[in-house]
């Protein structure tokens, strides 16, 4: 029996984005499970499946898994490609995604993920900027250290599922880091299951105001991919 993967609109959910592409990535079958959200950005119906009444969430004949980390860490039990084979890599590579799962509090606040829109940022808060010089330090020294293309070597791996939805901010808000960093960047939003999750959450018919009005702020919108579509 496949996984049953639920998940919350491709358009905003980040968290719901991380196990999706990897499983993609890594070509496990499963069976994904679409509630979209519904005015406040949660709502009752996420309680019939995830006991946190959040996305994601991972079922698996009569076992269920919540919280995009935990579900990585359960899906490598069984398929030991979800982490890098090296252990330096490997543990390198859990520290990266747990930092990403618990910190980068600004970048998630100020960046709301929108697969569609492009806006202008304008000037990142002290915090954000922040954020930002850590985050270009943390890529650089996965890929200095272990040789790229990928993070943690040269397969893709669950951090870069972790990172997945960064690159998506980055794009849709503008922000610049350094070299080796965007062209990661570039990297990331190419990868067939990250390009494909981006594509299908562009196409949804939903729109969610209250993520719509935490992405834009007040800020400027410079181009809305669901029109160019």
């Amino acid at each position: 029996m496949a996984y049953r993967l639920f998940i919350a609109n491709k358009n905003y959910s980040s968290w719901s984005m991380r196990p999706w592409v990897l499983l993609r990535a890594l070509e496990l079958p499963f069976e994904e499970v679409m509630t979209p959200f519904e005015g406040d950005g949660q709502q009752s119906a996420f309680a019939t499946f995830s006991p946190t009444a959040k996305v994601p969430c991972l079922h698996d004949e009569g076992l269920v898994v919540w919280e995009s980390l935990a579900i990585l860490e359960y899906l490598a039990e069984a398929h030991p490609r979800v982490w890098p084979v090296a252990s330096a890599a490997r543990a390198w590579a859990r520290c990266a995604s747990a930092e990403m799962h618990a910190g980068f509090a600004a970048l998630r606040d100020e960046c709301s993920m929108n697969c569609s829109l492009s806006i202008d940022l304008g000037a990142p808060s002290a915090a954000l900027d922040k954020d930002l010089t850590r985050l270009d330090t943390l890529w650089r020294e996965g890929l200095d250290t272990f040789g790229g293309p990928w993070l943690a070597g040269d397969a893709f791996t669950a951090v870069d599922a972790m990172f997945a939805p960064v690159a998506v901010r980055i794009r849709g808000y503008g922000i610049e880091l350094g070299t080796a960093p965007m062209a990661y960047v570039e990297r990331l939003l190419a990868h067939p299951a990250v390009a494909e999750w981006v594509e299908q959450g562009i196409a949804e018919p939903w729109a969610d105001e209250p993520h719509e009005a935490d992405c834009v702020r007040g800020r400027r919108i410079i181009a809305d991919r669901r029109q160019q579509a």
